[in-house]
C-alpha cells in the first residue's frame, strides 16, 4: 500500500493554531489557551489521535453551534470531597481541566476529593489530567465515557464507547508511573490513523456489520463495531467489557448523563441516538492526597524502588526489557519537543481546510 506522507511542525505553532480557532468562536483567551494546552499535550505525547487530529471535528461542532463556547460551569451538588459538576454543553477541554482543578481542591482540604461531570463533551486525553494531579503531589484518576462505539462481549451491536481510564503516581527520581488506556482493544483513533494510511489493522480489534472480524478499518467505522479490551472470552474480553461498563457508570450514571447507546457522538457523521438519557457524555476525576496514607517522601520512594525493580527485570527476547507505564509517553514527548510534531497530510489538509473557512493562518 502507498506510504502516507506525514509533515513535522513546531508544537508551539500547533499551539497557537488551536487557541486561535477556539477564540474565533468567541470562547475567552483563557478556556482557548486551556483547550489548545490539552490538544498540544497529547501530540507531544505521541498519542496523535487526540491532539490536534481532533480540532477538525471540534470546529465541526462548534461551526454547527452543538457545543455552548461560553458555558456556566456549576456544582449541582456537592459534599466536601464529592460533587457533581454540569459543564453547561461547554466544550470538554474546559469543562474537564476546571472538573479537575475542583477534585484537587477538593483533595486539598479533605485528603481525596470525586467528581462526576455531565454535559460535556470529549475531553482529550485522559492522561492530561493525571498529570495536572502530579504537579500537586496527588495521585490522580481521569475517566471518560464516550460515543458508542464498543460491542459487548459475544454482542455486534455498539452499545459502550472506548470509556479510557488514567491514573499516575508520583516519584521522587524516577519518572512517575502513568497509566492511561482505553477499555477497547484499541483507542478510537488509531482506527482513524489506520484509515489515513490506508493500512489494514490486527485482528481482534473489531468487527464488520455482520459480527464478523475484520482487518479493514472501514469494515468497523461503516457498520461495524470494536471489541472490548481482549477481544474474546479466550483472551480476557469480559474483562475489558466489564471495565467498560464501570467506566459508563462513574461517568454518566452517577452524574446524570447520557450513559452506552444514548451517548452523543463526537463527530457529525456519526449517528446521534434517537433517545436521551440524561446530559451529553460524562466525565469522573479523582485526586487523592498521599500523606492521607503513608508519608509522601516514603511512597516516592517505594515508587522509585518500583520502577527500578521491573526495569531491572529479565527481559523477552529482542526487546530491551519491561516497559514502565507512560514510558513511550515521556519518551516521545522529549522527542517532539526538541524535533517537532509530525501530523499525517490528511491531519494536514483537514487544518488547511479549518484556515481556508476562519482565515486564520495555517502553514
Amino acid at each position: 500500500m502507498p506510504a502516507v506522507e506525514a509533515k513535522v511542525f513546531h508544537i508551539d505553532s500547533l499551539r497557537e493554531f488551536s487557541t486561535r480557532i477556539f477564540l474565533h468562536f468567541g470562547i475567552t483567551k483563557e478556556d482557548a489557551t486551556q483547550a489548545a494546552d490539552v490538544l498540544a499535550s497529547a501530540d507531544l505525547r505521541g498519542i496523535d489521535s487526540h491532539g490536534v487530529a481532533r480540532l477538525y471535528s471540534y470546529f465541526g461542532l462548534l461551526n454547527e453551534g452543538l457545543i455552548n463556547p461560553k458555558p456556566r460551569i456549576a456544582a449541582v451538588r456537592s459534599t466536601l470531597s464529592t460533587a457533581t459538576i454540569d459543564g453547561d454543553n461547554g466544550l470538554g477541554l474546559v469543562v474537564g481541566p476546571q472538573a479537575n482543578r475542583i477534585v484537587m481542591d477538593m483533595a486539598d482540604k479533605a485528603g481525596s476529593g470525586w467528581v462526576s461531570v455531565c454535559n460535556t463533551n470529549h475531553f482529550g486525553i485522559a492522561g492530561y489530567y493525571v498529570l495536572q494531579a502530579l504537579e500537586r503531589d496527588m495521585i490522580g484518576w481521569a475517566m471518560t465515557n464516550s460515543s458508542s462505539l464498543v460491542t459487548p462481549l459475544w454482542g455486534a451491536q455498539r452499545m459502550l464507547g472506548t470509556n479510557p481510564i488514567a491514573i499516575a503516581f508520583p516519584g521522587k527520581e524516577e519518572p512517575p508511573i502513568v497509566i492511561d488506556f482505553a477499555t477497547s482493544a484499541v483507542a478510537y483513533g488509531k482506527l482513524e490513523i489506520a484509515r489515513r494510511k490506508i493500512e489494514s489493522i490486527p485482528l481482534g480489534w473489531g468487527i464488520d456489520r455482520n459480527g464478523r472480524d475484520t482487518t479493514n478499518p472501514e469494515d468497523i467505522i461503516d457498520g461495524g463495531c470494536m471489541l472490548p479490551l481482549g477481544s474474546d472470552r479466550e483472551r480476557g474480553g469480559q474483562k475489558g467489557y466489564c471495565l467498560g461498563v464501570m467506566v459508563d457508570v462513574l461517568c454518566a450514571v452517577l452524574g446524570g448523563a447520557n450513559w452506552g447507546p444514548f451517548a452523543p457522538p463526537f463527530a457529525l457523521r456519526q449517528v446521534i441516538p434517537t433517545r436521551s438519557v440524561g446530559k451529553g457524555i460524562g466525565h469522573f476525576f479523582g485526586a487523592m492526597r498521599i500523606d492521607g496514607f503513608i508519608d509522601p517522601a516514603e511512597f516516592k520512594r517505594q515508587i522509585d524502588e518500583y520502577v527500578r525493580t521491573f526495569r531491572a527485570s529479565k527481559p523477552a527476547p529482542g526487546t530491551n526489557g519491561p516497559l514502565i507505564p507512560g514510558d513511550p509517553e515521556r519518551l516521545a514527548e522529549a522527542d517532539r519537543r526538541k524535533n517537532g510534531v509530525p501530523l499525517l497530510m490528511p491531519v494536514v489538509e483537514d487544518l488547511r481546510a479549518i484556515s481556508k473557512q476562519t482565515g486564520i493562518p495555517f502553514d
